[in-house]
Parts: C-alpha cells; structure tokens; sequence
C-alpha cells in the first residue's frame, strides 16, 4: 500500500518480518531408535547417493536439453549467484591506496529448476500501465543439505531435478537465450573481475530503537533547563492534529531486504570460490546469504560476461588461476610498491 508523505512522493510501507532472534518452530522427528553403526551407514550412502534416490525420479537431465544462446546481446540477462558473507579485508590498488573490500563465498550453487515464460508471465510495473515481458525464470540452490532432515514435499523438488537437496533457494528472472540445465553449477567465475554487480541482502535486525540511531537526529542540549528530553524527538509537527504517514519516529530497525548497487568485483579467488568486492557497507551480519547479480545501472553494465556463465572447456588444457585481480588492483605476489621521491 502506498501513502502520501510531506514534500515527498508516494512510500511504501514495509512489510513486517518476524526478528531473526525469535524461536523457530522445530519439526518433531520420530525415533526411528538407530545404532550408531546404521546411522554411519545411511551418512555413508547419503555422501555416495549425493543426497538423492537411485535413479532418480523423472530427472530432466535424461530429457531432451533446453537450447541455450551462445551469444551475449544487449537485451540479455542471465542468472545470478546465491552467496554467504564472510567478513571485510584490505587491499591495495596500484597507486597505493589502501581500500576495503567484503568477502563473500558462492557455496554449493546448482540450477534446480527452469519456469518458461509462458508458466512465468512476469508482469513489470510502470508507472502508467503494467506491461508484460517474455521472460522466464530460473530456480538456484545453494548450500547442500542432510536430506534426513527435510519433509518429503520439499526433498520432492530436488530428487525430481536430480540436484543435490539445498538449504536456501532463490528466483532469478532471465531471457530465454541465458537458460541453463537443471543441475549446472554455477561458480565464482560466473563473473569477471572488474564488473560491477547489485547485492542484495537483509539489514542487521537492531531491534527497537530512538530517532537518534534511527535516524540520526541531533537531541536536544545536554544543559540549560533541558529536563528528560535529550535523546527524544521533538515535536513532530502534525498540522492535521495526527502523526502524518512517513514521519521519522522510534521504531523497528533493520531486519529489511536492501539492494547496494554499482559494486566493483576487485578479485576472484577460483578454488574456494570467494569474490572480494569494493563495498564494506554490504547489508547483514556475517554468515548471512546474500543475492548477487549483474547491475542495472546504465553506466556500469557488463559488455561482455560469461554467457549465459561460465562452463569448463574440455578442449582448453589450460586452467584458470587460483587467483582473479582487476585491472587496477594490486596483486600480492607481484613486487611491492615504490615511490621515488622527487627530484
């Protein structure tokens, strides 16, 4: 729902979120009354099986393969990653300035499933009309789970795309030209260092809290005559004899999905599949999944990316370096750098 607010245009009012510090329901599992010698037997076979049935039911990789483009055009958009933050780290720059950058690791990424745009029908809001554009949709896991501990509508979905059972899935809208298998794995080198992307993530959950870490109001004077009003608001106003939609008061803050955009990828890490970012403002704590994809800023597009990502060639002997840098970064096994005063 959208309401007016004072000298600015429509808002929307967020939509309340349980805090992530409330207890979750748990499921009760039955005692199946297991030795510890069979419970080492079924991990076994859960490791060997990768977590699913023998054969698997339906699986759409014996069917006949989706065509794909090869071909990047202006009007594509291909899929994105599913990453979990690490933490920040320094680097340098070939000029020598010191930056700060975000780790994020890219975890267990499989496609899982692709919704056609005939059974997707998106439909994109302007501000006139709504127009419907022929896209489609891809379903991307990540992090792999013990199967044993899923109910069996949502272990359903894997075994019937042959993928490994996942923690956390996530909808990425794309063309029909960047369409991938049920069951490609999607890696860090499914971008390029250099290239700018969006993340989105949810804020840390602060809990109620005043205007002045809210909003960062100044307060009031800590001295001449103030009595018990030095961290409060103020008055508020209310030309209408009540508090107008949009006014900055106490309340919730954070725990809400945001979008940092216009990120610089500064490194690659291919084994362990990181991405150092040029951003220590990403939204969430540590260990919290976050969505990454190509920017939609104009002036920041990728030309040229991994499309529709990045598939090994067999027929190319040589392989990647472990490690990715931009243009403008500098590596740490090159030889420090030096300025010679001038003369």
């Amino acid at each position: 729902m959208k309401v007016p607010t004072r000298n600015r245009g429509p808002i929307c009012i967020p939509r309340k979120r349980h805090p992530e510090w409330l207890p979750k329901p748990t499921r009760v599992q039955s005692n199946e009354k297991l030795t510890q010698e069979n419970k080492e037997f079924i991990s076994d076979v859960v490791i060997s099986t990768k977590g699913l049935l023998n054969p698997p039911i339906n699986t759409p990789l014996n069917a006949t393969l989706i065509p794909t483009a090869t071909e990047w055009t202006a009007n594509s958009k291909r899929t994105g990653l599913i990453g979990k933050k690490l933490g920040s780290y320094p680097m340098w720059l070939k000029n020598g300035k010191r930056i700060i950058s975000t780790l994020i690791q890219i975890v267990d990424n499989e496609v899982v499933k692709y919704i056609p745009p005939e059974e997707f029908n998106p439909v994109v809001r302007t501000k006139h009309k709504q127009v419907k554009v022929k896209n489609g949709c891809l379903v991307v896991g990540a992090e792999n789970i013990d199967p044993q501990l899923l109910t069996k509508e949502y272990y359903g979905i894997f075994n019937k795309a042959g993928v490994t059972p996942k923690k956390m899935l996530m909808r990425f809208i794309i063309s029909p030209n960047a369409v991938l298998q049920p069951g490609t794995p999607l890696m860090a080198t499914h971008f390029k260092p250099g290239e700018y992307i969006d993340i989105r993530g949810k804020t840390i959950d602060r809990g109620f809290q005043g205007v002045m870490k809210r909003w960062g109001f100044h307060g009031m004077p800590a001295s001449h005559g103030v009595t018990k009003t030095h961290r409060r608001p103020g008055n508020i106003g209310a030309p209408k004899a009540r508090v107008m939609p949009g006014t900055k008061m106490p309340g919730h803050m954070g725990n809400r999905w945001r979008i940092l955009k216009g990120v610089k990828i500064l490194r690659i890490n291919t084994k362990y599949n990181v991405i150092w970012v040029f951003a220590s403002n990403v939204p969430g704590e540590t260990n919290t999944p976050l969505y990454l994809y190509d920017t939609i800023l104009p002036t920041k597009r990728n030309t040229s990316p991994n499309f529709p990502t990045f598939l090994p060639n067999d027929k190319d002997e040589t392989e990647l370096p472990e490690n990715l840098y931009a243009d403008d970064v500098h590596p740490f096994n090159d030889p420090p750098i030096v300025f010679e005063p001038e003369s």
